[in-house]
């Protein structure tokens, strides 16, 4: 009989700690209620910025990596054409590209050799423009 008293004892405490824990977190949770969600809600709202954000730049670094890769070919193709070409081959002539526009730089012997280079370099699949920064005269390549 003395269990069944003791067990009256702790069920009854275990009924009222449950009771008073259980009001406690109901009234903390309507006190509190609005902040927690609307706290809920702008961490839901920054993961999905965050995430948007991490899209975009790895969309964006995918386009530029494209981007180089095509513009290094574009200037391979246009040094190859100028090396290849009896007008232009003896020029120091510089490609660079950015975004499918050519610039061709440095000098040449004469301005058909600079006419020819824009000319080449315009006819190289994948150029969207040239500038021609070429100058006539002066010392050219002597290999």
């Amino acid at each position: 009989m003395r269990n069944s008293g003791m067990n009256k004892v702790t069920l009854s405490a275990a009924v009222l700690s449950l009771a008073m824990a259980g009001s406690a977190a109901f009234a903390q949770d309507s006190a509190s209620s609005p902040s927690a969600r609307q706290s809920l809600y702008q961490a839901g709202e920054n993961v999905e910025q965050a995430d948007s954000a991490t899209l975009n730049a790895a969309k964006h670094a995918g386009k530029g990596t494209v981007t180089a890769m095509r513009d290094t070919k574009i200037t391979s193709k246009v040094k190859v054409a100028l090396h290849e070409d009896k007008v232009t081959e003896d020029s120091d002539i510089h490609v660079d590209t950015v975004a499918g526009v050519v610039t061709l730089s440095g000098r040449v012997p004469s301005p058909d050799a600079a006419a020819r280079a824009e000319q080449l370099a315009k006819q190289t699949e994948g150029v969207s423009s040239v500038t021609n920064d070429l100058k006539v005269g002066g010392p050219v390549r002597s290999d």
